[in-house]
């Protein structure tokens, strides 16, 4: 026959190390699922960045396709090079220091 006492700490024992089971199944699936938040704000970002790659990828194709091309090319160094097409002029103005005997 067993005692009344020793079948409840044996009861609760059993809860204890269920409950502690439970506790630490729950613990691990919450540090699971912050880790997937975590991997799919990664994946987020890496997408995002893969985005402007391209973009910026893109512009540089239409660039190097706009230089390849003379008619694109010219205005460019024209740009570059502060050249002057026909009927232009570029005016440079120099400055007149008094201390030199320049007129």
């Amino acid at each position: 026959m067993k005692s009344p006492l020793l079948a409840w700490l044996a009861r609760l024992g059993v809860t204890a190390i269920g409950g502690t089971f439970a506790v630490l199944i729950a613990v691990q699936y919450v540090r699971i699922v912050e880790r997937n938040v975590a991997y799919i704000q990664q994946v987020h970002d890496v997408n995002a960045d893969i985005g402007a790659l391209e973009q910026k990828r893109e512009l540089q194709l239409r660039q190097i396709q706009r230089l390849s091309d003379p008619r694109g090319s010219i205005p460019e160094i024209h740009d570059r090079l502060h050249m002057v097409g026909p009927h232009e002029e570029i005016i440079y103005l120099k400055r007149h220091d008094a201390g030199t005997g320049d007129p």
